[in-house]
């Protein structure tokens, strides 16, 4: 049922219908959210989910209902993730930011109670760009590591490497 409205919503939103855009931003905004969130971290997934939907917006006449919007939307997600996660590394390199420096702090402790439970967003945020990228998008998001690789613009080999790379450092700060 939630994609036959979408399907409405979408017809009268590529006619301009702004409350039919609406609706379909309340539907997916959670989602989008969160894989700002994880993607890139807190502190800029607001603004970044914002750009998605205005993204969304500007390039609404192009969706063709081949696929779910839930889906078409996901890839707009992910690719405006990608282009400001490529201008903040240049923003972090002008200001000498060194993304290695997380892997030599250690992770707090944290105690084996329902209490102080270990927060997986916050665990995935002390991740290094590379291995945080390609961990959301194929242990979160489920992609593939061919999608990923084409995504990112590197080999599936070396997204694999990330990937291993990510869940060891994840499985040091987990079990701390």
């Amino acid at each position: 049922m939630p994609q036959a409205i979408d399907r409405t919503d979408v017809a009268l939103a590529q006619d301009g219908d702004t409350r039919a855009f609406e609706r379909l931003y309340r539907a997916h905004v959670a989602r989008v959210h969160g894989l700002a969130r994880r993607m890139i971290g807190p502190a800029h997934a607001a603004e970044i989910t914002q750009d998605v939907f205005v993204r969304a917006w500007e390039k609404l006449g192009t969706f063709r209902g081949e696929a779910a919007f839930g889906t078409w939307l996901h890839r707009v997600a992910v690719n405006v993730v990608l282009h400001r996660r490529a201008a903040l590394k240049l923003e972090r390199a002008r200001f000498g930011e060194d993304e290695e420096t997380l892997d030599i702090l250690p992770a707090p402790v944290r105690h084996a109670t329902a209490e102080f439970g270990m927060d997986f967003d916050r665990a995935i945020e002390k991740l290094p760009d590379g291995a945080r990228v390609v961990f959301v998008l194929h242990d979160v998001e489920g992609f593939k590591h061919e999608e990923i690789a084409s995504f990112l613009g590197i080999t599936s080999g070396t997204t694999k490497a990330q990937l291993h790379r990510a869940r060891m450092i994840l499985r040091q700060h987990l079990t701390r």
